[in-house]
């Protein structure tokens, strides 16, 4: 699949405007759709089309590419009049990115199939700041030949691709991932605030914690941005609040309850109740700030 193959993505938020860029930089014809029409217009100048609905995005796009915020958003854009499946061709390829229960994925699989598309599920791993530098790790779940025709595409915003086999595995192990980074984030916000309260050395005992056996990726972005305390999107927090939900529904049907979910969720949640979901995820610290005798 060379760069004449024409493209649509569908969704310009935080992860999307970056792969809309990226997939101009490598060259394919790139047509945008995007609910609040502003973010659409701004990639114009860029090169990029820009559709009034997903079925324009979608007309003659041999590959439509999907990155929203939930089911409901994704079911919007595929399969409402309007939506992207009724304009697409027979054979082309449907890529759905976001982080999506894996109930909605099997029946968006089955419509695709229904009208002779194809479809490689491909959630992402990363955040902003790889979205913008063509960094992102696809989780892919689709078969080998699909994955193939598409490969081109992905490559062209990815640093890795992960084939882990058919359509839903992707959404499986993206809602095992947000699930351990959830739970990370919420204990690490519980510890930042214990560490605010004892007087100690902060910033030492942060590298401390970095460095040593709790430190991780995710501990590093943490302990930046809540003691920066500005909360610049990355990843939104009430959509890590939704993945959970997703990802305890998931583990569910597979016999497992996500017990250490549950205090996770209702952090989240009370963040959101406190007008934080619009802010990354890191905000959840002020909750528990709150929250000190």
């Amino acid at each position: 699949m060379e760069t004449e193959t024409k493209v649509a993505l569908l969704g310009l938020g935080t992860m999307g405007r970056g792969m809309a860029l990226n997939l101009l930089k490598a060259g394919f014809p790139l047509t945008v759709y995007n609910r609040t029409r502003a973010k659409a217009e701004a990639l114009a100048a860029e090169g990029a089309r820009v559709a009034e609905n997903p079925a324009r995005a979608a007309e003659g796009a041999a590959v439509v590419i999907a990155m929203l915020a939930d089911d409901q958003a994704s079911r919007a854009a595929w399969l409402v009049p309007d939506g992207a499946l009724a304009a697409m061709q027979p054979g082309s390829i449907v890529v759905e990115c976001s982080t999506l229960s894996p109930d909605w994925v099997a029946e968006l699989n089955g419509a695709v199939k229904d009208r002779g598309l194809h479809m490689v599920e491909a959630p992402v791993t990363g955040s902003r700041a790889q979205a913008e530098a063509g960094q992102l790790k696809f989780l892919v779940g689709a078969d080998h030949e699909d994955l193939a025709r598409v490969a081109p595409v992905l490559r062209s915003m990815s640093g890795e691709i992960l084939h882990l086999g058919p359509v839903g595995s992707g959404a499986q192990l993206k809602l095992i991932n947000n699930f351990l980074c959830a739970v990370q984030v919420t204990s690490f916000a519980e510890a930042l605030a214990w560490i605010e309260q004892t007087g100690l050395k902060r910033d030492a005992a942060l590298e401390f914690l970095k460095k040593g056996a709790p430190g991780s990726g995710i501990l590093t972005a943490m302990a930046d941005r809540m003691t920066r305390r500005t909360y610049e999107v990355n990843f939104l927090l009430r959509l890590m609040a939704k993945d959970l939900r997703y990802a305890h529904a998931a583990a569910a049907q597979h016999g497992v309850n996500l017990s250490m979910a549950e205090p996770a969720q209702a952090l989240f949640d009370n963040a959101q109740k406190q007008g934080q979901g619009e802010r990354d995820m890191s905000a959840v610290v002020e909750v528990v700030r709150r929250n000190q005798r």
